[in-house]
């Protein structure tokens, strides 16, 4: 086989788990005879060889028959493991049920002329770091913790033939097995009294309660409403099918449908509703159930009773003379023998009867046959469904059959099938549900915002975080992952085969998205195995890919559970090996780029200097007539004269407009002909071409926008006369004057300089506007320009 080394250098064999041993929750049982020192003191050792082994014999056929390990065998003590390798989530429940089962099984195989064994059982529910390729029948030591302890202590507070249960596998099983409690008891090595159960019988669990709010599943109600309303109407049987993991809310989802498609067309509907348990009595207890729903019947109800009721139910259905003998075939499905065989010809055809039950009923009314948790049941289920289904279609009868299940179950589809599957809700509706579960419970409202993380969009879990909240924890910060969320959580695990499942504890090990070759240096794999493995997890829902290559745990509590399972060891092993790995490589950086020099020419445009944190920058400009403009030359540091119009005692900054072309298109020239309407390059004013004053805002002020490249003409429309022109809209940018109105500012003051270009567009023809600065005064008249702003507008453009 091969091995993993993880921790230290001792090697591990790993088996089918890369990761060799897991912190696992595991039900422990231990049995043990009673007064066995007496026993075997009085008898002859050859009768105590022959009696243990018969002992041995029997308790192991029931213990294997549960999917129980015999982990160990202590003297005439038996310590069995369930759940150490694969989990369904009814771990404890099928501990318990296996102790109830051994009593009967030893007095049914007593040793003809030898003494009545009694047996003290008890079953205890905890974490224990468990030796995966060991734990099989006769793995000594495979498991470890103080729960086998705990097991081994209970068992001799059990009465004879009795099972005592701690507290853990009491809440497990709450519902499913009758329970008695009794005082306190205080255990070897404990610091406290030990609560302490004894399990009496089977119980059939009550009717669910859906007293919460129906949240976020209108589209579903919606599909499988019209899926059943179509079948009805069209005389066409359909199989509706209720997809989505345990806590989504299935069984809520089929209640409400029961509900709301109680008529069709103002014609009542027949729902036959039964719920799959875990390992029922026999195959065919989900069938049972739909009769006893059917005829109003009750688990305990007399034999007498049962078959006056169900004679009653059928008439109608079947003839007069038939009435008798049916009701006695279906009682004796309804009685649920315990271990009854599959194969049984009578059950076999009283299934076959109440299937001609349903499609006569079928024939006077709609009816729908509804089973929760199908993928529960055994294949004669299922195999009773297909037959209803085939025949209500060969007679074209208004029948339909809905079954709620998870996404894994491994049944072929029917033909036709239609899934209606239950995503996770949203965050609202999560917060809703959970705002009403706090509510109702007496808790804070503000606790939802910490526990929204934590549901995952499943009402179940949403439930039992508040329910945890109910029983004792304190706040929702260091909240534990709840029981009933851990075994669900669990089971859906241990469905995974090796690598996956070593893949997904080794992704949540990290708090970042993991990337493949880090997973794979983390399980010491070949570089590659990981990714098709990723890539399965996230098809499952289990993983999400990350827009940085790397992965992370779809869900909060999914990395809690998977991250607690790794024993301490493995965590830091997975640490070092994490630190070892070498830094991805990234992109090679790309050199910036730099501009290609541009020549110096001479531009008409002088720049003038003047102090930087006072001069504003101004550009005069003029629209584009027929002909083409010229070149417009970089800015050029060289002095040069003033531009016309302008008073030279006013110097200002003078820029180009080279920023308002759109990047990447060129600089018209002298012989390349301009083709946009509003040329981008600077002439110099003309008394012909009045010119356009325009302020350029001071740094960290808004521009205005560049041209709309959508504006330009085509090539063949430049020697088209152009429609007229809009007035242009110029922005209107501050510049006020930092000089008090009482005095005259100089001739390096920027306001002068704004007041001479004003006046200067003034002449040309175009118009100036003053108007009050946003934080300054104006004087009026003469101290026009201090405190006050220029609006600068051109004059509108005659059509060509």
């Amino acid at each position: 086989m091969p091995t993993t080394t993880i921790a230290d250098a001792t090697p591990a064999t790993s088996g089918r788990w890369p990761v060799p041993e897991e912190r696992r929750m595991v039900t422990v049982l231990f049995v043990d005879i009673v007064g066995s020192t007496a026993l075997v003191t009085r008898l002859d050792p050859e009768d105590v060889r022959t009696l243990q082994r018969a002992y041995f014999d029997t308790v192991g056929e029931v213990l294997r028959r549960w999917h129980g390990v015999v982990e160990k065998y202590i003297g005439d003590a038996v310590m069995a493991l369930f759940g150490a390798r694969d989990s369904d989530g009814f771990d404890a429940y099928r501990a318990v049920r296996a102790g109830l089962e051994i009593q009967r099984a030893l007095d049914r195989r007593a040793v003809a002329g030898g003494p009545r064994l009694r047996v003290r059982i008890g079953v205890a529910t905890g974490e224990a770091v468990v030796d995966l390729a060991g734990a099989r029948d006769g793995g000594h030591g495979a498991a470890s913790g103080a729960v086998i302890t705990t097991a081994a202590r209970l068992q001799e507070y059990a009465a004879p033939g009795g099972v005592a249960l701690c507290a853990a596998t009491h809440r497990a099983t709450a519902g499913l097995v009758e329970q008695r409690r009794v005082p306190p008891v205080a255990l070897a090595g404990k610091a406290s009294p030990v609560d302490v159960w004894h399990a009496t019988a089977l119980v059939r669990p009550a009717p669910v309660r859906h007293d919460g709010p129906f949240l976020g599943r209108r589209r579903e109600m919606a599909a499988a409403r019209d899926q059943i309303v179509r079948a009805v109407r069209d005389r066409r049987p359909r199989w509706v099918s209720l997809v989505g993991p345990a806590g989504s809310g299935r069984s809520r989802l089929l209640h409400e449908l029961s509900r709301s498609v109680a008529t069709v067309d103002a014609v009542a509907v027949r729902w036959c509703v039964a719920r799959c348990l875990p390992y029922p009595d026999h195959p065919l207890a989900p069938v049972a159930e739909l009769v006893r729903g059917f005829a109003g019947l009750r688990a305990t109800d007399p034999p007498a009773w049962v078959r006056r009721r169900l004679g009653t139910a059928l008439a109608g259905l079947v003839p007069p003379e038939r009435l008798p003998a049916a009701g006695s075939t279906l009682a004796r499905l309804v009685a649920r023998p315990d271990g009854a065989d599959p194969a049984d010809a009578g059950l076999a055809g009283a299934a076959a009867l109440w299937r001609e039950m349903l499609l006569a009923l079928a024939a006077r009314q709609p009816v729908v046959v509804a089973v929760d948790d199908v993928d529960r049941a055994a294949p004669e289920v299922t195999g009773f469904l297909r037959a209803l289904l085939a025949e209500a279609t060969d007679r074209r009868l208004p029948l339909a059959v809905v079954t709620a299940h998870r996404p894994q179950w491994a049944e072929p589809s029917p033909v036709p099938w239609t899934p209606v599957d239950l995503r996770p809700l949203g965050p609202v509706d999560s917060g809703r549900l959970l705002r009403h579960l706090l509510r109702r419970a007496g808790r804070p409202v503000a606790l939802a915002d910490r526990l929204l993380p934590l549901v995952g969009g499943s009402p179940g879990h949403a439930a039992a975080y508040v329910r945890s909240l109910v029983e004792g924890a304190d706040n929702a910060a260091d909240l534990p992952v709840p029981e009933p969320v851990r075994r669900a959580v669990d089971a859906r695990l241990d469905r995974l085969d090796g690598d996956q499942r070593a893949t997904l504890m080794a992704v949540a090990s990290r708090v970042a998205a993991c990337p493949a070759p880090t997973v794979d240096r983390l399980l010491d794999w070949a570089p590659g195995r990981a990714r098709p493995v990723l890539r399965s997890l996230v098809a499952l829902g289990l993983l999400a890919a990350r827009p940085t290559g790397g992965y992370a745990v779809a869900e909060a509590v999914v990395r809690q559970v998977a991250y607690g399972r790794l024993p301490r060891a493995v965590r830091a092993e997975f640490a070092r090996r994490a630190a070892a790995a070498p830094p991805r490589p990234g992109p090679a950086p790309v050199p910036a780029a730099r501009p290609a020099p541009v020549p110096a020419t001479p531009t008409p445009m002088t720049a003038i200097g003047a102090p930087a944190h006072h001069t504003p920058s101004l550009v005069m400009s003029r629209r584009s007539t027929g002909a083409p403009p010229p070149a417009a030359p970089p800015p050029s540091p060289m002095p040069a004269r003033p531009p016309v119009g302008a008073p030279a005692r006013h110097p200002s900054t003078l820029t180009p407009m080279t920023g308002r072309r759109p990047t990447g298109r060129p600089a018209p020239t002298a012989s390349t002909p301009a083709t946009s309407r509003r040329s981008t390059s600077t002439p110099v004013p003309t008394a012909a071409t009045p010119p356009v004053v325009t302020a350029h805002p001071p740094a960290g002020a808004r521009t205005a926008p560049a041209p709309n490249p959508a504006t330009t003409r085509p090539a063949g429309e430049r020697d088209r006369p152009s429609p007229p022109a809009r007035p242009s809209r110029l922005r209107v940018v501050p510049l006020r004057s930092p000089w008090p109105s009482t005095q005259r500012p100089p001739a390096s003051d920027p306001g002068s300089r704004c007041r001479g270009l004003a006046k200067a567009a003034g002449d040309a023809g175009g118009e100036v506007r003053w108007r009050a600065a946003r934080d300054g005064g104006a004087d009026g008249g003469a101290g026009a320009g201090r405190g006050r702003t220029p609006s600068v507008r051109a004059p509108a453009r005659a059509a060509a």
